[in-house]
């Protein structure tokens, strides 16, 4: 399984931004499809989920209400509506899938494959 995520870049605050998560190679039907990220100096740390299939969605209480999480199972892509960013946003941004259950979605140590990571940039 390969992850290849894209869309960063570097925005304004109040701006917004969409990052892409393609995913190749072997998918499994019951498999989780996150966000997480990681700023400098800083523990990598959830930021949004959704099973590739269903539609419940699972937010970190830092991006709820300013970021989505959305899929797209024909072309095995997950996506992130990132409006409203803040400065304390910038961060690498990486797209994780693995068979992590509900409960274990929040850890990284939970997924088995990971994209590469795109840094997202807030100037203030």
């Amino acid at each position: 399984v390969q992850l290849q995520a894209s869309g960063g870049g570097l925005v304004q605050a109040g701006g917004s931004l969409r990052l892409s998560c393609a995913v190749s190679g072997r998918t499994l039907s019951g498999y989780v499809m996150s966000w997480f990220r990681q700023a400098p100096g800083k523990e990598r740390e959830f930021v949004a989920a959704m099973f590739r299939h269903g539609g419940n969605t699972y937010y970190a209480d830092s991006v709820k209400g300013r970021f989505t999480i959305s899929k797209d199972n024909a072309k095995n892509t997950v996506m992130l509506q990132m409006n409203n960013l803040k400065p304390e946003d910038t961060a690498v941004y990486y797209c994780a899938t693995g068979s992590a259950i509900l409960s274990q979605i929040y850890y990284s140590s939970a997924y088995n494959y990971w994209g590469q990571g795109t840094q997202v940039t807030v100037s203030s």
